[in-house]
């Protein structure tokens, strides 16, 4: 029997009006959609007939770009996402929750909730916060240096585990004729004592019918890879050329390994912006259009934010000021970002106003502008080159692009032998080919939140 071409995940970032910092303006679309929750419903009935893995949203504790001229506030993704559990079925359900400005309890508590109602479909986005103007929401001044957020991003997560393992599998009994509701004897504190974080545990909602919500972590520094490596059983990631994504690929997957991790356990998955066409001159068309339809301050002060100068110094017609640019270790925000938009800029001798379009007004994931066919042979030659497990994937505008996605890329897939026809489970992990980890008590007073092995 010949062997199975390797299946695609996909997921669908359900980014306000789109990934574009125009879509909002887009013709036929919903200036404030983004804020109704129909929105993210019929997105997410759309991406759960097209059979994607999951819906994913990502959040921020501040407005950090010019709200003057895009939407960039966001809704509460666990609040969002238990809507959107009560009108699908299968399709996963991944929140972002920062480790930076949350308690590591409440966070094990939303997420093990929002993974009760829906059956096992929830998953986590652990990130770090980088930027001053959330940092100040929450009482500081800066935020914390880098290397110590993933510190303080390591412990929350052992906590978060093992709270999510004190309660062992069978520990609900509901025995109506003894009148035995839970086996306390399969339920544990954790009594958790860090340098961070003290716990004692244990949480109040059962174990998950997963096992444990799907861990996902996205960084491309160091220590974001450290982190990845560590915890991460889906990576997001961002790069522009499939030579950038390989390397972080192997990187990731080979440090997975000296964790004493499985790398075939690891899901890696990088943003995908998408622009979809029937013809050539549709597509050059579609993706002119988003492009006039950002504005130029908006642009200019979303890149000049991500590279840490002031706006002033870029110029449209231009090169960057190379020499102004601060390190990236130096850099306030995203690293990961710093170093695409940086290198894309060398790499293609851009000036500002090219790189602007470019990164699609600033926003530094890959942009593919095509046919179907001509996204769906780029997919695949990611994944077959060892660069991509699949793609989480960032429609231009929504829902309409997401429509053109669903509807002409994932067929395309399918006639190809590459992404799923049906489902085959109801969780998460299922969907992701991933194991349910198996239970292991937490060790309380341990002091790391480690669990034992």
């Amino acid at each position: 029997m010949p062997e199975r071409p390797r299946q695609l995940h996909v997921n669908v970032n359900i980014l306000q009006a789109g990934v574009f910092g125009g879509s909002w303006r887009f013709p036929g679309t919903g200036p404030l959609s983004s804020y109704r929750l129909d929105h993210y419903l019929r997105v997410a009935r759309k991406a759960e007939a097209a059979l994607l893995d999951a819906v994913f949203l990502a959040d921020g504790a501040a407005i950090r770009d010019n709200i003057r001229y895009r939407p960039t506030s966001s809704l509460e993704p666990t609040i969002v996402l238990t809507a959107i559990a009560r009108v699908t079925e299968r399709i996963g359900l991944i929140g972002t929750l920062s480790s930076s400005f949350n308690d590591p309890f409440n966070v094990a508590r939303r997420l093990a909730t929002l993974d009760q109602l829906s059956g096992g479909r929830a998953g986590w986005n652990v990130v770090t916060t980088a930027d001053a103007a959330s940092a100040r929401n929450f009482g500081l001044d800066q935020a914390v240096e880098h290397g110590l957020r993933y510190e303080i991003a390591a412990e929350f997560v052992a906590v978060v585990r093992a709270l999510w393992q004190s309660w062992e599998p069978g520990a609900l009994v509901a025995d109506r004729e003894r009148g035995v509701f839970a086996d306390t004897s399969k339920i544990h504190a954790i009594d958790h004592h860090g340098a961070h974080f003290a716990v004692a545990g244990p949480l109040n909602v059962p174990r998950s019918p997963q096992g444990e919500p799907v861990i996902v972590q996205a960084g491309a520094s160091n220590d974001g890879r450290a982190l990845a490596a560590r915890v991460g059983e889906v990576v997001f990631t961002a790069a522009d050329t499939r030579a950038a994504a390989r390397e972080y690929y192997l990187d990731v997957k080979s440090r997975a390994a000296a964790f004493g991790r499985r790398p075939d356990e690891i899901v890696i998955l990088p943003g995908l912006s998408t622009v979809v066409g029937s013809t050539d001159a549709e597509v050059r068309q579609r993706r002119e259009l988003l492009s006039e339809l950002v504005h130029p301050r908006y642009a200019i002060g979303r890149l000049a934010g991500q590279l840490g100068l002031p706006e002033e110094t870029l110029a449209l017609d231009r090169p960057l000021p190379f020499e102004l640019l601060p390190e990236p270790e130096q850099a306030t925000g995203s690293r990961t970002f710093h170093g695409i938009v940086v290198e894309t800029a060398r790499r293609e001798q851009l000036t500002v106003r090219q790189l602007l379009h470019r990164l699609g007004g600033g926003m530094g994931h890959r942009i593919v502008a095509g046919t179907p066919e001509q996204i769906a042979d780029t997919m695949i030659d990611w994944v077959d080159h060892g660069a991509a497990d699949g793609f989480n994937v960032m429609p231009d505008v929504l829902p309409e692009g997401f429509d053109d996605f669903a509807d002409q890329v994932i067929p395309e897939l399918q006639r190809r032998g590459r992404f799923r026809t049906g489902y085959e489970g109801t969780t998460l992990r299922q969907h992701l080919g991933l194991p349910e980890p198996a239970y292991v008590r937490p060790r309380a007073g341990a002091g790391s939140g480690a669990v034992d092995e």
